[in-house]
């Protein structure tokens, strides 16, 4: 299976920050994190979260961490996120020393890491005792995710878009399994709903198609197909009296106590 890339981080920005800003100020509300903390966002990619924590936290020091140069290089250039310091790294083998963040979070980021339970283990690692451990990630197996509606009728139709390696780990009972193994404390949980507005179909189409799972896919497509997947989507999510389009997403959230 093909490895998913996140390398353009302004489309990333268009298709995939808005979902991640609408999610993560439930996220936030819910964490109710202190002032002045020092904070790390794993797998920060182009700083849509990390922003949030900057604007809404008042954070003594917020690390973002990526693999993906692409989508770093857009975090440095937010205005919003200025106050952060963004570098390339592994999720799995964190560059800083044991207890030295008073929160470890992680945005939509946990089926993407090939060993979910050494990533957790990770973020307990540099959270000081006692430190927030969080993540949240969009339902991948039961319809959360904000592009279902296009992957489902791509699969429908035999196509066979590239999905993150560890989908398992968005479910509510392994996210719990995942922090009572590493041995967090006062452990709580949430599902969080969003909802997106679009123009009309149109933007929706140009801006959610642009998916790193998407885009290769269609790129091979013959015409005729592409028309076919779009009119399947489109069928799936009809618009609102005004021409607009409103639909939902979930996500699954925890956090505890290192």
């Amino acid at each position: 299976m093909p490895e998913l890339r996140f390398d353009d981080g302004v489309a990333y920005e268009q298709m995939m920050g808005v979902w991640s800003r609408l999610a993560g100020d439930v996220f936030l509300d819910w964490l109710k994190p202190g002032l002045g903390l020092r904070w790390i966002d794993v797998g920060c990619g182009n700083g849509a979260f990390t922003e949030l924590i900057l604007s809404r936290c008042a954070p003594a020091e917020v690390q973002g961490i990526d693999p993906s140069e692409g989508q770093l290089a857009f975090a440095r250039t937010r205005p919003g996120a200025r106050g952060a310091h963004f570098q390339q790294g592994d999720a799995m083998a964190l560059p800083f020393a044991s207890d030295s963040f008073d929160a470890a979070v992680m945005a939509l980021v946990l089926v993407f890491v090939p060993d979910p339970a050494k990533g957790i283990a990770e973020l307990v690692r540099v959270a000081r005792p006692g430190g927030l451990v969080a993540t949240y990630m969009w339902d991948m197996l039961d319809g959360g995710f904000p592009l279902d509606p296009i992957l489902a009728e791509m699969n429908a139709m035999g196509l066979s878009p590239t999905r993150p390696p560890r989908m398992e780990a968005s479910r509510l009972d392994a996210l719990n399994a995942f922090w009572t193994t590493a041995g967090l404390a006062q452990i709580e949980t949430r599902e969080i709903r969003v909802e997106r507005t679009f123009r009309d179909f149109e933007e929706f189409w140009l801006v959610e198609t642009k998916a790193p799972s998407i885009a290769p896919v269609m790129a091979a497509m013959p015409p005729g197909e592409i028309a076919t997947l779009r009119q399947r989507v489109q069928a799936r999510l009809p618009a609102g009296a005004d021409g607009r389009l409103t639909y939902g997403a979930r996500a699954h959230a925890i956090k505890g106590l290192a």
